[in-house]
Parts: structure tokens; sequence; C-alpha cells
């Protein structure tokens, strides 16, 4: 959704680098260009005015005029008032002392509140609580039937005492569904209302009832970040009639400007707590300012990028696997657990553009070529294989492979293709994990192994050029080659060596070397 305006921005910024200081006209036109391109992305005027008028403020202050590069203090100043627009700080979803905890969601037809109530009562179960779905939407069509369905596929129980479809008092569905979850021990109800196409008095009535009926701890406003202005004009009527204390941003995976999302936050005041991708239930997550804006400049998530690999791998295996990769002893069962957790994490293209420099012209059209249906080929390819050829790739010869071919459905090239590649990548990781020092509390372990073998004392490991810097293993079997992208991931994008706020290095996790 932020690519057009990312591509703007750092089109931009990068126009600053290389000035060893920057005049009252560089800092102005700079700033028109950034204008342009918020209001091309649909951000109401009076946002763009203000930040417009507060970037150029501190930009001919005394933080760039005695900076050692200028220009890329304009980055981190940028930088900031995105933060700023988008809410500061990361807010947290606020809970009852006493459960249970009442979520009320609110907003327009088609927003997407139903399928939100499942992914934020997925959220929560992940989170340690036991959440309530309590059916409210009596008015729309089989509306109580997505959401049980939701809530079937979210694991977590839906109270839908009425049939819906124009039968039963959504208020009083909402108070006994309260009481319900008071009497089984839920700790967090998750209440789906009502929407119209339309801003009207009686959604607003219905809203403000359950709202009284319920004193919910949070409720949210559902907007579909697709709508453009329309999301701003909507925020700041539900604002005025009902009231809220925090806004949901849905479908961010859409192809419209997305400058109406910038808006919100600060044309209702009411922080943004969380956002949604997508259509699957793991689509969801908090709402961070700092890496919002940083993802925008094309600074890359590396923050949420790690929190997704930490969720998604097993340490004791992660940490095993990264053993056998500095010793050359990584098999092709060790390759497709690390496969399937990749794959949790989502999209292959969505991971790597949280990368810095994703948002660059010749990296879109690099990540625009992967295609994930490849990773399932290699899947069934390896599935194919019995446990010892797994263990022992060597062992497949020409007939091990037709017999893969056809029990997997493909060609014995592409077969051979996975073999071939698995063994130079395998070589590869093993050259690069002894240039980098990976796998380091790893390599006294395997000296003593050198050592035993066949009585052989002080045994060497093999000698062996390690690959070019930056390059990075072939693909696997039709995995996209990334040694083939272009240097923008190899250097830093404008202001990279100046960290966004909020990033913490004490978050990134490398192996030790011990000795």
């Amino acid at each position: 959704m932020f690519d057009t305006l990312s591509e703007r921005l750092g089109a931009t910024l990068a126009n600053l680098r290389g000035k060893g200081r920057l005049s009252d006209a560089d800092i102005d036109t700079t700033a028109r260009e950034i204008r342009i391109a918020l209001l091309e992305a649909d951000v109401a005027l009076p946002v763009v005015r203000g930040f417009i008028t507060r970037v150029k403020e501190r930009a001919k202050g005394a933080e760039v005029s005695g900076a050692l590069n200028p220009a890329q203090q304009v980055v981190k100043i940028v930088n900031d008032e995105l933060v700023t627009v988008l809410g500061g700080e990361t807010r947290r979803i606020r809970l009852a002392k006493e459960p249970p905890s009442v979520v009320m969601l609110a907003g327009l037809q088609g927003s997407g509140k139903t399928t939100l109530a499942g992914k934020l009562a997925h959220w929560l179960k992940g989170q340690g609580h036991a959440p309530l779905l309590v059916a409210c939407d009596l008015q729309r069509p089989n509306a109580v039937n997505q959401l049980q369905i939701v809530g079937e596929r979210a694991g977590v129980t839906t109270f839908a005492p009425e049939p819906g479809n124009g039968v039963g008092d959504p208020v009083d569905v909402a108070r006994r569904g309260v009481a319900h979850a008071r009497e089984k021990m839920f700790d967090v109800v998750v209440i789906d209302t009502a929407g119209r196409l339309g801003v009207d008095e009686e959604l607003m009535r219905q809203a403000s009832d359950i709202r009284d009926a319920t004193r919910p701890d949070e409720t949210l406003f559902v907007v579909d970040a697709m709508i453009g202005q329309d999301a701003v004009a909507t925020a700041e009527a539900f604002r005025d009639g009902v009231g809220f204390t925090g806004v949901v941003l849905t479908k961010l995976d859409g192809d419209a400007r997305g400058g109406a999302a910038l808006s919100v936050r600060e044309v209702t005041g009411q922080p943004i707590l969380f956002a949604s991708s997508g259509e699957k239930l793991a689509d969801f997550d908090v709402f961070h300012p700092d890496r919002m804006a940083s993802r925008i400049l094309g600074m890359g998530d590396l923050l949420t990028l790690i929190e997704q690999a930490e969720s998604a791998f097993d340490q004791e295996q992660a940490a095993a696997t990264a053993a056998k990769m500095s010793t050359g002893e990584l098999s092709l069962e060790d390759f497709l657990e690390q496969m399937l957790a990749i794959r949790k994490m989502g999209p292959i293209g969505n991971i790597l553009g949280m990368l810095p420099g994703a948002n660059s012209g010749q990296m879109k059209e690099a990540l625009a070529q992967v295609d994930d249906r490849r990773l399932d080929r290699l899947q069934a390819i390896i599935r194919g294989m019995t446990p010892a050829e797994r263990a022992d790739p060597k062992i497949i010869n020409g007939s091990r492979r037709l017999r893969i071919a056809n029990g997997s459905g493909v060609t014995v090239n592409e077969v051979n293709e996975l073999v071939k590649n698995f063994f130079e990548a395998r070589k590869q990781m093993k050259q690069m994990a002894g240039q980098f020092g990976f796998g380091g509390s790893t390599r006294s372990a395997t000296r003593k192994q050198a050592k035993g073998r066949k009585g052989k004392k002080g045994a060497k490991r093999p000698a062996g050029r390690g690959p070019a810097r930056g390059a990075l293993p072939a693909g696997l079997g039709g995995m996209p080659d990334l040694s083939g992208l272009p240097p923008s991931l190899r250097e830093l994008p404008p202001g990279m060596d100046q960290l966004p706020p909020g990033f913490d290095p004490s978050k990134l996790k490398f192996p030790r070397k011990d000795g």
C-alpha cells in the first residue's frame, strides 16, 4: 500500500546524498517534493501542512547546520516526524484488572470487522488469554454464521444465541455475552457489532447502546485503509457519535494509496493499535509507528523480521542446524525443516520486503519474481525421498531419482537440479560459516572429531576459498537466487547509518565465539 509513497520519498531524500552542506533552497525543494508525495498518497491536507512545517523548522535549525552529515540528519528528521504522525510510541491494548475485559469493534460494513474479530481473538489466545467472540451483528445476512466459522478457525468459542438476519436484539446479546464470559471464566470478550454502508443515526445509536450496556475497556474503530479520505471522515463521525479508544487498520496489503491511514491518528487523536494485512488469521499484529515509518522510508523492518523468525524457529533446532551448516553435515531433512519454518513466517516476498532497500526499483522487480509455489515443489520432492536418502543425498542414483520424480509429480531434471544445488549450497554454507565465525561453539567439537578420525591427530579442515564478500548461496532447485539481487542490499539506504528511534540492538542475536 505504501509502495508509491516509499518510492517518492526515497527518490526525494536520495537527492540529498553527497551534499556536504544544505542550503535553504535545498531544504525548500526537498520539503516541496515531500509535500507532493504525501498529497499524492492521499494524506489529509491539514496533516501534510503540519508535517511539512515541522520538517522545515527542524531542517533549518541547528541540528542540521551543525551535523557532520546534514543530508542524513534530514532523513532522520523526516523519520521522526513520520513516527509522530503515526502515533509516536507503540500503544498496547488495555485490559481490565478484573476479568472479563471487554473489547468492542465498530466500523462501517465491509471494513473487515468480523474477520478482524477472529484475528484479534486468535492473537489474544496466543498471548495466553481465553477470548470469547460475541455475535452482535444481527442485521447483515449470515454475519453470525461467518463469525462462528471464523471463531472455529481461530480455535475460540463464539457466543451466538440469536440467528441474526434481522432477528434478535444486539444490545441484549452483548449484555448476555459479557455475563456468559464471567460465568464460564473467559477473560476477554470481543464484541462484533453491525456496520452500515454509510454513517447513519441508527448505526450510531445501536453502537452507543452496546457501549453503554457493556462498558468496554477498549472500543476499537476498524477502518478499511483502502477507502481514501472517507476513512478520515468516517473516523471523525464515529469519534463524535460513539467514541473510540483505538484504531485498527485493515487491508494494508491492498494497492490503494494508503495516505488516509497516515491521517487517521493525527486527525482523531486516537492511536493505531493493530494492523491487518491479509485474509489469514496470522496476518495481524500490533502496530508499531517507528517500524512502519522505517518501512515507508525504505529502511526495512528488521525487528519485526526478527520477531517473526523467533516465533517460527525452534531455538534448539536452529542451533543444531547452524552447527551442521558449519561442519558441512546439513541433510535434506534439516533443509526441509528449515523451509517449513520459513513458510510459517509468511510469503517469501513479504519476508524479503522487510529488508533495507526492498522498495528500490530493482529490488522490487526481483521480489516480484519470487514464487512460493516453487518451495512447495521442493517440499514435494524431498517428501518423496526415503529417510536414508534425505540423510545422505549421495546415495540418490539414477533409478532413485526417477522414482522420486514419479512419486512427487515432477521431472527428473527438477530432482537433479535440487540435489546438485543442495550440494553446492551446503558447500558454500560451510565456507561462509567458517569465514564469518558462525557456529563458533561447535568448532572445538569439530576439531576433536577431526583428530579422532582414522587416528590422525591435528588434522586440518579442508582448505577452501570462501565466496565473494556479500555473496549468498545459490537458489536451491528454483528458490530465488539472491546473489543476483541489485547492489541496494549491499549498501545502506539513506539514513540507515542513523537507525530510527526504537531500534534496540540488544534484540539482535548472533552466535557467540567461544575463544
